[in-house]
């Protein structure tokens, strides 16, 4: 059986409840992974990781991005593959049953998302079957979400080099511009953000504050040199993304990947743990 490797951060108690409840609801085993907080980061380490994405990252963006790599490299080192949750993950019923699948078929992949943010992405017009109505797609341009994926050591290794040479980005743009990884998408997707409950008009109300950030004011540029360098590697990730839609174009289709709805159904017990 695959197992949950859930990311989250020590006084996060109310999360870490919240995902025992789900996990044992669903019968996953769970391993925890202390998240890196983001005021532990000194001034001059933060000043050294903050400055090399598109834009100047907040603390907790630098630790999310930090405890991520540290999911990566347990993947890598365990040689097993692991389904890596951030603490406000909602699972669907199915997510057992369709790991089961994933294990049994011995698919030859890197990295599986299980999630969706009502965004568009890039998916293969071929699918592969799992169970009952769920299908994996071959994943071609993601553009945000790391909530839910399910890593193998290949992937591991890949994401890996790649922050190796790399400065700390936003988690999930940097894994959606990993085009090397093999990656797939599961579809309907099997999981979401508790933010997103609204979204697709679950009864689920998130009652948890962000643990990235609630300040709508980024932080500023050093300097002007800082500040073109930072509009010139945007528009770099901008052209790159749109030559990897074009190269795919033809095989491919643009989409916003759904939810079965009643796969998030759960009783009121559970409902309340959510609720403000």
């Amino acid at each position: 059986m695959i197992s949950v490797l859930l990311i989250n951060l020590d006084h996060s108690k109310d999360r870490l409840n919240l995902q025992k409840q789900q996990l044992a609801r669903l019968n996953l085993p769970m391993h925890r992974l202390a998240a890196i907080q983001g005021s532990n980061i000194s001034l001059d380490e933060y000043e050294k990781l903050a400055n090399g994405w598109q834009r100047k990252l907040f603390p907790a963006e630098v630790a999310c991005f930090l405890s991520h790599k540290a999911a990566w490299q347990f993947v890598y080192d365990s040689n097993e593959p692991w389904l890596i949750l951030e603490d406000d993950a909602l699972l669907a019923k199915s997510v057992p049953t369709i790991l089961q699948a994933i294990e049994d078929n011995n698919l030859k992949v890197d990295y599986i998302n299980f999630e969706t943010r009502n965004r568009y992405k890039w998916l293969s017009r071929e699918s592969i079957d799992l169970i009952n109505d769920y299908q994996m797609r071959k994943l071609f341009q993601d553009r945000n979400g790391s909530a839910a994926y399910l890593l193998f050591p290949s992937g591991a290794k890949k994401l890996l080099s790649r922050a190796h040479h790399s400065m700390p980005a936003l988690a999930d743009a940097f894994i959606s511009s990993t085009y090397e990884l093999n990656a797939w998408q599961v579809y309907p997707a099997a999981a979401i953000q508790l933010d997103q409950c609204t979204t697709y008009n679950l009864p689920l109300n998130n009652s948890f504050h962000s643990t990235i950030s609630t300040n709508p004011i980024k932080p500023k540029s050093n300097n002007r040199m800082d500040y073109w360098t930072f509009k010139f590697r945007r528009v770099f990730a901008q052209l790159r993304m749109g030559i990897r839609q074009l190269s795919v174009f033809l095989h491919s289709m643009r989409i916003k990947v759904p939810i079965i709805k009643g796969e998030f159904d759960f009783d009121i017990e559970f409902n309340e743990k959510c609720k403000g």
